[in-house]
């Protein structure tokens, strides 16, 4: 009996095999054979009016900063306050060496004394040569009485003058805050000889609450949205709603008002500066930060296509697949702008159009699909408008 080689069976065993096998493995057919469609979640686009703002690096700048200088010359005799705390108005800050000065008011006071001395007894030699004028005191005598009185009313001025300049010397031996602020660290220390008006400031006090974020727009962009208003295309908020981003990326909780819009465009850089006031009390923001503004400039028409169901392909353009007449029909879209996770589109879809937002996975151009609503959720979660948990199959291979 000749014997059967194992290997020569293996085909035969295959196509028992195949017989054998349950309905649903024939049904999966021969590649490129017929499948059913692909369920895909879709939303229906509908216009709406949406903000239209406009982004732009700043720049914190201290809504008031003092650099504190002496008025008078001398030696620094206390230093009054800490460096990092808050400051009032009239607070001290130093206190100069002021004997010298006191004794020059003393020596002031003393000069006024004597010239208002003299004043009282001119006036009394004038008073009696002008009832004596004719009887022993000729008119010359009254004429010289009386420029001496005006002469020593002009030292008592004179006098007066010198005592309010030496009373300001002596104030000023203490300096004081001019304004509410937080000081930095003192560049001097007690001891130290200082001189009026000096180049070098003792210390800076700085207000930072509130505190000013300074922005700068292009002239070209700034035409641009004048433009958009003119045609209507864009309309004009009540007011200017103006937001901050931190360093951080978070977004800061008080909203800003705008301080100086830009009068002036710069010959350099071809933009205009913009001045933003931000209330600052937990000095969160700090002069020379860099920051983010978000300014509302007011709301404007538009469809709004979720990210999410979108793609950017290779060559840089973005792309949505739209469900029509059962079939999934890829568009190229023209965006301007994002809001909420959705894009700005100008063209490509329009109102009324069912764009598709999931079952995406492997999905091509003119692939049979099943709409099944959906929407999104806060949190940017997909969920069946009906419902129901069941997830979206991905399209077969041979779908058409």
């Amino acid at each position: 009996m000749t014997s059967i080689s194992w290997r020569a069976l293996l085909p035969v065993a295959a196509i028992c095999a195949a017989l054998s096998s349950p309905g649903p493995a024939v049904a999966q057919g021969a590649p490129g054979g017929a499948a059913g469609p692909t369920a895909v979640g879709t939303l229906t686009l509908a216009q709406e009016d949406v903000p239209f703002t406009t982004e732009l690096p700043g720049r914190a700048t201290a809504f008031e900063q003092v650099d504190i200088r002496p008025r008078i010359e001398g030696t620094i005799e206390a230093i009054l306050f800490e460096p990092g705390r808050r400051l009032n108005v009239g607070d001290p800050l130093y206190r100069i060496d002021s004997a010298t000065y006191m004794a020059e008011l003393d020596a002031a006071k003393a000069d006024l004394a004597r010239a208002e001395a003299a004043v009282a007894a001119s006036e009394a030699t004038l008073a009696r040569y002008e009832r004596l004028e004719g009887t022993g005191v000729t008119t010359e005598d009254v004429e010289t009485a009386r420029v001496t009185v005006l002469q020593n009313r002009a030292d008592l001025s004179a006098a007066d003058a010198a005592r309010r300049q030496a009373q300001l010397n002596l104030d000023h031996a203490e300096i004081t805050s001019p304004i509410v602020g937080i000081a930095a660290v003192s560049d001097v220390s007690v001891g130290a000889v200082v001189t009026a008006n000096q180049t070098d400031a003792l210390t800076t006090v700085t207000r930072l609450d509130p505190i000013y974020v300074d922005v700068e727009e292009s002239s070209r962009r700034m035409a641009e949205v004048r433009n958009l208003i003119d045609s209507g295309s864009l309309t004009r908020g009540a007011s200017l709603k103006i937001s901050l981003e931190l360093e951080t990326g978070e977004t800061y909780g008080g909203e800003g008002t705008l301080v100086s819009p830009g009068n002036a465009v710069s010959t350099t850089t071809g933009t205009a500066q913009f001045r933003m006031r931000f209330d600052n009390p937990e000095r969160r923001i700090l002069p020379g930060q860099f920051l983010r503004v978000t300014i509302t400039l007011g709301t404007r028409s538009a469809v709004l296509v979720p990210q999410r169901a979108t793609t950017r392909q290779a060559d840089g353009s973005l792309t949505v697949f739209v469900a029509v007449d059962g079939k999934a029909q890829q568009r190229v879209l023209t965006a301007n702008g994002s809001y909420r996770n959705a894009w700005i589109v100008t063209e490509g879809v329009a109102a009324g159009d069912t764009v598709i937002v999931d079952g995406l996975t492997n999905l091509r151009d003119g692939a049979a699909v099943a709409p099944v609503d959906v929407v999104i959720t806060e949190d940017g979660v997909v969920k069946r408008a009906d419902g129901r948990d069941e997830a979206f199959a991905a399209p077969q291979s041979g779908g058409n």
